[in-house]
């Protein structure tokens, strides 16, 4: 049976576009009224590199047959090709209009929205391929669910459906996206795992559920093993962007800045029009300490789109006093425009910023009350701090630690640098890692991971064995290997929470150094309010959890100065200030090694800081910000209240 020509051209595109291209003109020649032939002619051309040659003609076809959803997509993909993606987006827009059942557009739709930073009609073409890729359509029903960021919805579907169907792969790996929005990495990883065991290694669908996985490990902060899932994607499609990004937030993590503002600058290159990768980049310079050029970075991505709450709160976060008058005229029109939640967010923080440098405490507060209302509603979780202190205080006594003294590695190597965040650890990390035998890292996320392991053992910490504990010890110490780049004799981990788990630290690591970093709790609080952290720190949006967690914090840190005496060694944030070099001397001794002139001189130091008090601690020590808290008084009276007693012997 004799093949039409016209199909056999058009079969030749994916293959042959070059022997389509010549067979399309033959079909032209002898049937120059059909428009088949002159769409896979033009298809050809878009496919031999010559899009701009195709532009005439499927313009000449949109306007003949307007309903026509393959000359559309065509012309789309072609206006993209030569640079005009905008135009090229209202065609593709059209052809998914036209045939919503066609994927590629949908594809085309969403990739050249990627390009363009419009996240909204990104997200809106991804969620329908999610649920187009679906054969069951509950399943699919889910998926779009997921995409679109509704995954409170979207699990009690999924887990029906896996009662009955426990090993749908992709049912598994949307119920594991739940999992990783609530944080639940373990039964995330599970199910990823599962899927990828069930599912062929050459279908497509293999490689998205091995890119899901990668994403969780990397949300749990394990780097390392996200990049060895990452490694067979990359090798197989090394342009992937997304696939780049992902590598780029492993080497941060990994304190691989060097190479991580490389691939952020690779592809703000490859993507000019995309704010979303643009700030990305902007971080990755301000890690480094090439602030003017994250300034810049931020700049851009607010010429592509005014409404980028992120990009607002990047320069506010400054802390340099980076916005003008302009800019806060410029944001509070764009306030009061239609945002999503998390642009409306940002925006109301980096007012919030605004208005404290210009002097006006009222306004100020406002703004920030207004944007910490929105991250809270975003929480469901009260933790019961009373509780978690008398569990500490009931298991770690001196006869704890007296029977398990020598169960732990017996390694010096660590410092822990702990407290609340914006008490001034980073500078204390700053000043230590300027010694030539301390290297400063990172906030290191394995003594809360290896706490989660031991809250699961039988018997927790307390049923746990001598070879157990040595095992927890030697594991901290092989993970945090990868970030100890200059072979220094020492390291701090300076991730403030860890004062949650200094009982761990003491019988794991038992010649770790421990350094509190404390500061007046009206000062550590206020400015834990007004910061918007890039995750975690849930008790920072309230001025009542933020008491409580300050008593909290007090509550342990005493508790192991009762029971360890010298376990743990308190620094005053304010005494540093007013007398440095005192306190810098006798904070050396504390962690054991000897005075070094270049720590008074931390502000010289052109090392990596990740933290939002990376502009302060490339400055001299300033005193003018000790009591600045006190200009919002009369806002923080809920604050004072809940501290009660740690207002007046918070020293102690």
């Amino acid at each position: 049976m004799t093949r039409d020509p016209i199909e056999a051209a058009a079969a030749l595109l994916a293959s042959r576009p070059d022997l389509a291209e010549r067979q399309a003109r033959d079909l032209i020649a002898r049937l120059p009224g059909d428009p088949r032939p002159q769409l896979i002619f033009a298809s050809a051309l878009r496919r031999t590199g010559k899009a701009a040659a195709a532009l005439p003609l499927l313009t000449e076809l949109s306007r003949r047959f307007p309903r026509a959803a393959r000359t559309r997509y065509e012309l789309g993909l072609c206006l993209a090709l030569v640079g005009r993606a905008a135009q090229g987006l209202a065609q593709l827009g059209d052809a998914v209009r036209l045939d919503p059942q066609m994927p590629e557009a949908w594809n085309a739709l969403a990739e050249t929205a990627f390009a363009l930073g419009d996240a909204a009609t990104e997200t809106a073409a991804r969620a329908v391929l999610a649920r187009m890729a679906c054969a069951d359509p509950q399943v699919g029903r889910a998926a779009e669910m997921v995409v679109r960021g509704d995954h409170a919805s979207a699990e009690p579907l999924l887990r029906r459906h896996l009662l009955a169907q426990p090993d749908d792969a992709d049912a598994c790996r949307l119920l594991a996206a739940c999992y990783v929005a609530v944080r639940a990495f373990d039964n995330a990883e599970t199910l990823l795992r599962h899927a990828l065991a069930i599912t062929c290694a050459t279908e497509p669908l293999a490689d998205v559920i091995r890119f899901d996985l990668a994403c969780a490990l990397f949300a749990r902060q394990q780097a390392e093993k996200a990049l060895v899932e990452l490694a067979p994607l990359l090798g197989a499609a090394p342009r992937n962007p997304a696939y780049r990004n992902l590598k780029a937030g492993c080497l941060a993590l990994l304190g691989d800045d060097v190479g991580a503002e490389a691939l952020h600058a690779e592809l703000a290159a490859e993507f000019p029009g995309n704010p979303r990768i643009a700030i990305n980049h902007g971080h990755a310079l301000r890690t480094a300490g090439a602030r003017d050029e994250a300034i810049a970075t931020y700049r851009r991505a607010l010429a592509l789109r005014p409404q980028t709450g992120e990009a607002w709160w990047s320069l506010a976060n400054l802390k340099v006093s980076t916005l003008t008058a302009g800019d806060e005229a410029q944001m509070r029109d764009v306030l009061r425009g239609p945002l999503a939640d998390v642009d409306r967010m940002h925006l109301e923080y980096a007012l919030g910023r605004r208005r404290e440098e210009a002097g006006d405490p009222g306004q100020a507060f406002a703004h920030y009350a207004a944007g910490a209302a929105i991250v809270r509603h975003s929480l469901d979780t009260r933790p019961d701090y009373e509780a978690e202190a008398n569990a500490a205080a009931a298991l770690f006594t001196p006869a704890f630690f007296k029977e398990r003294a020598d169960w732990g590695v017996m390694d010096e190597a660590p410092i822990f640098v702990v407290g609340l965040p914006r008490s001034g650890s980073t500078l204390i990390e700053q000043i230590l890692a300027s010694h030539p035998a301390i290297e400063g890292t990172m906030e290191l996320p394995y003594i809360p991971s290896i706490a989660g392991q031991a809250a699961q053992a039988d018997g927790g910490l307390a049923g746990a064995s001598p070879t157990q504990v040595r095992a927890w010890g030697e594991e901290y110490l092989s993970q945090v290997r990868l970030h100890r780049r200059l072979g220094r004799a020492r390291f701090i981990d300076k991730m403030p929470n860890n004062f949650r788990h200094i009982g761990l630290i003491r019988l794991i690591l038992p010649r770790a150094r421990i350094v509190d970093v404390r500061r007046h709790p009206m000062a550590a609080c206020f400015s834990a309010f007004k910061q918007l952290f890039a995750e975690g720190q849930a008790f920072s949006y309230d001025l009542n959890d933020l008491a409580r967690y300050y008593r909290h914090y007090l509550a342990i840190i005493r508790h192991f100065d009762r029971v360890a005496p010298g376990a743990v060694y308190s620094v005053r944030y304010e005494d540093v200030v007013e007398d440095t070099e005192t306190q810098v001397r006798a904070l050396l001794d504390a962690v054991g090694v000897p005075f070094e002139p270049a720590c008074l001189r931390f502000f010289e130091n052109d090392r990596a800081v990740r933290t939002v008090s990376s502009e302060q601690v490339r400055q001299p020590i300033y005193r003018s910000g000790l009591d600045h808290w006190r200009a919002f008084a009369p806002f923080l009276e809920p604050l004072a209240a809940g501290l009660g007693g740690a207002l007046e012997d918070w020293r102690t």
